[in-house]
């Protein structure tokens, strides 16, 4: 008797100490996102660094997508903005299903004669924009993973606005880098006072259809897509090279033009407010876009980087939701800002950094492969301030309100 009250005492201290080790979970915090999304999807790897502080979270039920990231381990912020109403529901919604992730694969153009969002006839109306599902409820393949690096497969065929069929293969892979890469990458050194998480995705698109793909029937391209939480106080910093007809190279009318209280260009800068309240989006040309973009939200002091490559000489599809009398000279940097629709409802409230690749004139069984590195960084305002002046050359100082 006394041999099972001692194992007895023991047990439930044992389960005292695990209960003291857990961490608070409060919204807002990885460990409440990585808990909520494990209990609705069976196809989520973790990704960490030797320390367990800097950590992301995939999910293969939504596509290979980044769902969310830490600079500190389970009580840090979360990065990734999460849809938990939608998930909670287990629905499909017919036209789009924002579940959420700081970096989906989507493909492009998303407007125009060579649209994969829309029908063939249809009017470039919200209520006929369809996202498609292979982008949107269709699994991708978890292929391996380890602690440090995950890979996904997904095979599919659909057909663009013109009729043109698209038979193709889609590789993903998400890499964690640790700081010692993150710094080389960036090429500086990283305050100790900062903590950081940062990781590099290559995405892979093949050709796997009986035909080339040609501009005068439609191309595609990879489009990488990052839904962050937004605040009062968030801002999308994207510096572009100084050019005097730049305003020609920058698409501010997606949805109307954007109010300028709410767009500021100044020393070669776009400065885009993201506070989730004003439906809107940005875009700037490969002719003058720099291969980075940026947010800063000075109410968490959370600086976000986005890497990825331009080249100036490429066509890019147009996503603009018209007709295009220049279909391959759209964006290469996007910035959307979420906010109700004429009908009041919302699909958030988040904001985007975006990024594509040029368009794919791919040969029969020719790949193709676009890169980029998301990087998140936390510490005191100072430092995130200096930290900012070195790579995006920019007064952070200046733009707080």
């Amino acid at each position: 008797m006394v041999i099972r009250i001692l194992s007895l005492i023991l047990l439930m201290t044992f389960a005292a100490c695990e209960r003291k080790e857990q961490p608070s979970l409060m919204p807002g915090t990885y460990g409440y996102d990585a808990d909520f999304l494990k209990k609705y999807s069976q196809k989520i790897v973790e990704l960490t660094d030797k320390t367990g502080a800097a950590r992301i979270l995939l999910s293969a039920d939504y596509q290979g997508r980044v769902m969310t990231s830490s600079t500190n381990g389970a009580d840090g912020t979360s990065f990734g903005w999460i849809n938990y109403k939608l998930i909670s529901s287990k629905k499909k919604l017919k036209q789009f299903n924002p579940v959420g992730g700081e970096e989906r694969f989507w493909l492009g153009p998303e407007g125009g004669q060579y649209s994969i969002y829309f029908a063939p006839g249809d009017s470039f109306k919200i209520s006929h924009w369809q996202v498609p599902a292979l982008i949107d409820t269709i699994p991708f393949e978890l292929v391996r993973h380890n602690n440090t690096e995950a890979q996904f497969h997904k095979d599919a065929s659909f057909a663009n606005y013109a009729g043109t069929t698209f038979t193709l293969s889609i590789d993903r892979s998400i890499k964690l880098l640790d700081r010692a890469a993150l710094e080389t990458k960036l090429n500086t050194t990283l305050p100790s006072s900062v903590r950081s998480v940062a990781y590099e995705t290559v995405n892979k698109v093949t050709n796997r259809g009986e035909a080339d793909w040609r501009r005068d029937t439609g191309l595609l391209s990879i489009w990488l897509l990052g839904m962050m939480t937004p605040s009062e106080n968030t801002i999308a910093i994207i510096p572009f090279r100084p050019n005097p007809e730049a305003q020609k190279f920058i698409t501010s009318n997606y949805f109307g033009e954007v109010p300028s209280d709410r767009l500021k260009i100044q020393d070669s800068v776009l400065y885009f407010t993201c506070d989730g309240k004003y439906r809107s989006k940005i875009g700037l040309s490969p002719i003058i876009a720099k291969p980075i973009a940026a947010s800063f939200d000075f109410k968490k002091n959370v600086l976000t980087l986005v890497i990825f490559s331009v080249d100036p000489n490429a066509g890019y599809v147009n996503s603009k939701w018209e007709i295009q009398d220049e279909p391959f000279k759209g964006d290469v940097v996007n910035s959307y800002n979420d906010g109700p629709l004429a009908d009041g409802n919302q699909l958030g409230p988040f904001y985007e950094l975006e990024s594509s690749s040029p368009a794919l004139a791919l040969r029969k069984n020719e790949a193709a492969a676009y890169r980029q590195t998301t990087c998140h960084f936390e510490g005191d305002q100072a430092s995130l301030f200096i930290l900012a002046r070195q790579i995006l050359g920019v007064d952070l100082a200046q733009q707080q309100k």
